[in-house]
């Protein structure tokens, strides 16, 4: 019994949102249009279920490079209309289309020269007439067994939602490394930094000239703990000697005393290199695919550090 309710309540909110495909599209663009345009924020507002998954649409919109704030429209008819001015546009949730404190918020949105989207069930609704523009979830009942719970309605009004922000975030041409300046916490706020900001650079880059012995490259990685050290010359990468190079040396020459030889002849002398300006996760992709532990870092042709594997799982983004 508990079975069958749980298995058609999610067919129901699956069909919700797949009955959204081909009839939102355009009001959706019309809306986006009005996003756009807008020179202030997108206000979105509700009460109850719909004001809750109004926060979440505000957020969305928020993280995706849409400037978007929330006001609860009971709290907004009591004083925080104040926070509501000319230029900023207007997202009001409200499955019914006749929630009294939606209904009295739009005339004091009007007198602002607030446009007015709605996401609604009822496109014949009160408040769907005083829109400009609306969009239909096209919702008559919930999913569960009394048809009352809100359950598909908030899921419709969710992907729609989604679908706004997403369609603001193409259009604006927001991308990842947008993504990063406002989202600089978490694991992925650290797979969206530079590699600039994680790479040991300076006293702290294991390097050697290309005249070093292998004994001074093994000080040298020996002190700075990465298991490589770069060669270079005047800020021109020439190679890189890893600890595995080293067993190769040695397995290669077991008669020969190698340690005094010049670092060059055993160093790797095309190594794969990273931008100083590219992302952590790309960083973490090209490691995991050429199977490698470490990448010097270079701007504009010039070595200017080493990002290792161990900073990337000290920094939780592997």
């Amino acid at each position: 019994m508990i079975e069958k309710v749980i298995s058609e309540l999610l067919k129901a909110e699956s069909s919700a949102i797949a009955n959204l495909i081909g009839t939102i599209e355009k009001p959706l663009l019309s809306a986006v249009d009005i996003c756009c345009a807008c020179t202030g924020r997108v206000i979105v507002s509700g009460i109850g279920k719909s004001g809750l998954v109004g926060r979440k649409i505000s957020a969305t919109l928020a993280s995706t490079g849409t400037s978007s704030a929330f006001i609860h429209a009971g709290e907004a008819l009591h004083g925080d209309l104040g926070m509501i001015h000319e230029g900023d546009c207007a997202l009001l949730i409200t499955k019914s289309g006749c929630t009294p404190e939606i209904l009295q918020l739009i005339p004091p949105l009007k007198r602002l020269g607030v446009k007015i989207i709605l996401i609604t069930a009822r496109p014949d609704s009160s408040a769907a007439k005083e829109a400009d523009i609306v969009l239909d979830i096209g919702v008559s009942i919930e999913a569960e067994p009394i048809g009352i719970v809100p359950t598909t309605s908030t899921i419709a009004t969710m992907a729609v939602g989604d679908a706004l922000a997403i369609a603001m975030m193409t259009r604006k041409g927001f991308t990842k490394k947008d993504f990063a300046m406002i989202h600089p916490a978490g694991n992925l706020g650290h797979l969206l930094r530079r590699v600039s900001e994680v790479m040991h650079s300076g006293d702290a880059m294991p390097a050697v000239p290309r005249s070093a012995t292998v004994m001074n490259g093994i000080l040298e990685m020996s002190e700075k703990r990465l298991g490589h050290v770069i060669v270079a010359e005047s800020g021109k990468l020439m190679g890189i000697f890893s600890d595995g190079d080293l067993r190769r040396a040695i397995q290669a020459h077991p008669n020969e005393e190698i340690i005094s030889r010049p670092i060059s002849e055993f160093a790797t002398k095309d190594p794969v290199t990273i931008d100083s300006d590219a992302l952590v996760e790309e960083a973490v992709r090209i490691m995991e695919t050429r199977k490698i532990t470490a990448l010097p870092v270079l701007e504009n042709a010039s070595l200017v550090g080493i990002v290792h594997l161990h900073d990337l799982l000290e920094t939780r983004v592997v």
